[in-house]
Order: C-alpha cells, then sequence, then structure tokens
C-alpha cells in the first residue's frame, strides 16, 4: 500500500503530465520550423537539394538559355551597379546577354522577395525593369 500522502500524488501527477505536454510542444516547435523553413514556394524541382537556410534563387548564377551567354567580370561589374541602382536594396542573382528586347540583362531579387528583370540597351543604359525573371522574349539578334 502507498502511504503518499494523497495531495502530494496529485502534485506529482500534474506535474509528469506537465513535463510531457511541454516536451512535445518543444519537439512539436522544432520539427514545424525546420519543415517551414524547407518549404519554398518557388523552388523548382532543380531547387530542392538546397539548404532549408538558403534562398533560392531560380537559376543560379549561370545563364539559364542556350541563347543567352554570361559575360565578362569587367561588364558584370557594371551593370550590377546599374541594376542595383535601378532596383534599391536588391540582390543580383546573374547578369547575362539578353536573347529578347536587350542586349544584357540582370535576374534580381527585390528587397521584399519578389523577383525582377532589369533590362539594358547596348549603350549599358537600363531599358526597363520587368517583374519575374523576364518575358521570354524571343532572339532579337
Amino acid at each position: 500500500m502507498d502511504k503518499t500522502p494523497t495531495g502530494r500524488r496529485r502534485l506529482i501527477k500534474w506535474l509528469g503530465a506537465g513535463s510531457l505536454l511541454a516536451a512535445g510542444l518543444i519537439g512539436g516547435g522544432v520539427l514545424g520550423s525546420t519543415l517551414s523553413a524547407s518549404a519554398d514556394p518557388t523552388a523548382t524541382p532543380s531547387d530542392q537539394s538546397s539548404t532549408a537556410t538558403k534562398t533560392v534563387d531560380p537559376g543560379g548564377s549561370k545563364p539559364v538559355r542556350s541563347d543567352e551567354q554570361a559575360v565578362s567580370s569587367a561588364l558584370e561589374a557594371e551593370l550590377k551597379a546599374a541594376a542595383l541602382k535601378a532596383v534599391p536594396g536588391g540582390t543580383v542573382i546573374r547578369v547575362e546577354t539578353d536573347a529578347g528586347d536587350g542586349e544584357w540583362e540582370a535576374h534580381m531579387r527585390k528587397a521584399d522577395g519578389t523577383l525582377v528583370t532589369v533590362k539594358f540597351d547596348k549603350n549599358k543604359a537600363v531599358i526597363g525593369v520587368e517583374d519575374g525573371m523576364g518575358k521570354g522574349d524571343p532572339g532579337h539578334r
């Protein structure tokens, strides 16, 4: 027969139940934050291998289309600077030749996370900022 006073037994039960509840909440919070960190609605199948803490940039830093090419590092630096002036607070994902209505383009992520494409003419002047990753124009050359 148990000689523990009834009040103490009740307290031990409540403490045990409270401990289990706290452990469940902590475990659930960790699992929930891990799963939500890896869920990116803009991710493409090729982006699925990127880490959960890395912002996914569509296409990465290299040209995606076969009719567009990377540019020299000097030209890239010049166009990046102009693109950042056109989209203050943004981040340049990549700079490449443009197969559409411009000479070059800079794919960017704005400070609010939305994607834009800055288009340049042959004089390296900004001729437009398009929403998204560009219109996908047919070749202009």
